[in-house]
């Protein structure tokens, strides 16, 4: 439905191109829009746009003033009064005008219909194909879905800004909404576009809603896909890119599905199996019973591939200290950290770890 803001705008610049006055009511004699307080009481205006709804007129002149019925599929939506020395003429022009402004609005709410069924794969092959065709949406093209997650529910500015952007700069892509916290982009992929060109993209809408939205988001892109039946699956894969991207990569603000390495194959292990490997590495302790030393520890050896000078120049620490540090944490889990099979089971224990807390969390 278009909005009466739009509504006001449009009488306000036909207003200011032509001189003449007008005001748009609903059927019932409610005013919706208007460049002027029309003169006459609310009861006589009301009856006297009743009376217009009821005969078959579609353009009336009523003294100073025309009325002029606004269809929407074949049914009376408005009816707009023209005031001026060119009222006849203004008149028709903006009944015109805002008819076609109808159309366009609703033409994009049932794409916007059309792509939300899409990405929750509730419509069947044929009806998309077919569909797509009814609104002029093209099915070969290469495309990629973005989840763009806000902290605040029903983020309207954040939305608004994504949507400005892209209506700006381009002409082919998609802005929906399927819950509170997610904003959707279907984003079309030129030839030449490539991940790390999509990933540059993420960048710009994540400046734009801190700056222009003063949003705090994260950003999740799936793989690109050729036909517009496959869109789904890429939306499907950037909503586990963000999930995943929250469990073992919260640094990142930007996640893309083709780079989550070890996080998306952990992300698919039931989590019976995940307390069956924990258990056999680490006994009946866990990661979080180590000391904080021991995690900083830890983590600055796999930031710097197990090197152990590196490591200790960084921690401002002996090279015999970390050692000790390292032989102190292999009596307790019988792993030693300098061996690359050790380090890689370890690794991959903590981000099970990481992986296990987050589902318990999402059990509450």
């Amino acid at each position: 439905m278009i909005s009466n803001q739009i509504l006001q705008n449009t009488l306000t610049d036909v207003k200011d191109v032509s001189g003449n006055e007008l005001c748009l009511y609903e059927t019932d004699g409610h005013k919706v829009a208007g460049t002027f307080k029309p003169q006459g009481s609310d009861k006589s205006i009301k009856d006297e746009i009743e009376k217009f709804v009821d005969s078959d007129l579609v353009f009336k002149v009523v003294g100073s003033h025309m009325l002029s019925k606004i269809y929407e599929d074949h049914q009376i939506a408005y009816i707009l009064s023209t005031y001026g020395p060119d009222k006849e003429k203004i008149g028709r022009l903006c009944t015109l005008q805002i008819e076609s402004l109808m159309i366009a609005y609703r033409e994009k709410y049932d794409k916007d219909n059309f792509i939300r069924s899409l990405l929750m794969d509730n419509m069947l092959l044929v009806d998309i194909y077919s569909k797509a065709k009814k609104l002029r949406v093209e099915k070969d093209r290469r495309r990629v879905a973005f989840v763009i997650e806000t902290r605040v529910e029903k983020d309207a500015a954040a939305l608004e800004t994504v949507r400005s952007l892209y209506a700006a700069t381009r002409g082919k892509d998609f802005i929906t909404e399927v819950d509170e916290k997610n904003i959707i982009l279907i984003r079309e992929v030129r030839s030449y576009e490539t991940y790390e060109d999509l990933e540059k993209a993420g960048k710009v809408i994540l400046d734009m809603l801190n700056t222009e939205a003063m949003s705090t988001v994260h950003v999740a892109f799936g793989t690109i896909v050729d036909e517009l039946k496959d869109i789904s699956r890429s939306y499907k894969e950037a909503k586990m890119a963000l999930d995943i991207g929250k469990i073992f990569y919260s640094e990142r603000n930007i996640v893309a599905y083709n780079k989550l390495g070890l996080g998306r194959l952990i992300y698919q292990l039931p989590v019976q199996m995940c307390r069956m490997f924990i258990h056999e590495i680490f006994g009946g302790k866990s990661p979080d019973d180590f000391d904080e030393e021991t995690l900083q520890t830890i983590n600055k050896f796999f930031e710097n591939n197990l090197n152990v000078s590196e490591t200790s120049r960084q921690l401002f620490i002996h090279r015999n200290t970390l050692v000790y540090r390292l032989d102190k944490l292999q009596k307790l889990t019988n792993l030693d950290l300098r061996v690359f099979d050790d380090a890689i089971t370890f690794k991959m224990a903590l981000m099970v770890v990481k992986y296990m807390k987050y589902m318990e969390s999402m059990d509450y």
